[in-house]
């Protein structure tokens, strides 16, 4: 039986801040709701739901796999009406690493369909500069992506 082949997409930003100080906005709502998403529920445990509403059209759906303050979380992704990326069938990792006055983060979202890589290569490099800014207790502002039509089924 030959299986479908997946591909990774990978992305490292430096934070200004600490561990402690970047893990919340990976796991609290009210915090991960000021860099991604209009609506955002979060059970942080493993088996956790995991639910991100971006705008209509973009619903992504998994749960939580890993919790590893202020280290590591790990959780499935797929949207929410979609063959290509189904709820669950995704698992985005991010990586919390101490580096000097700050923080390397690293995010691997991993399984996705080699047709699904470009687009959710631009998602990660419109959200990861929101993260950044909002956990050096910066505003990023209304998130442009929440008004945008519906397109069936995320980016």
């Amino acid at each position: 039986m030959q299986t479908e082949r997946t591909f990774s997409v990978t992305r490292e930003v430096h934070i200004a801040a600490s561990p402690e100080t970047i893990f919340p906005f990976l796991t609290d709502p009210v915090k991960m709701a000021r860099w991604k998403g209009r609506t955002i529920r979060a059970d942080a445990r493993p088996g956790g739901e995991y639910r991100l509403e971006i705008n209509d059209g973009a619903i992504a759906i998994g749960e939580y796999v890993e919790i590893d303050p202020p280290r590591r979380v790990a959780f499935t992704w797929g949207w929410e009406g979609s063959p290509l990326v189904p709820p669950g069938s995704s698992t985005v990792e991010i990586t919390l690493t101490p580096d000097g006055e700050g923080t390397l983060v690293t995010l691997t979202h991993r399984d996705l369909p080699e047709s699904e890589l470009p687009g959710h290569g631009e998602g990660w490099d419109h959200f990861l500069p929101r993260l950044v800014d909002a956990a050096q207790g910066k505003d990023p502002g209304p998130d442009p992506w929440s008004e945008m039509a519906p397109e069936g089924g995320g980016k």
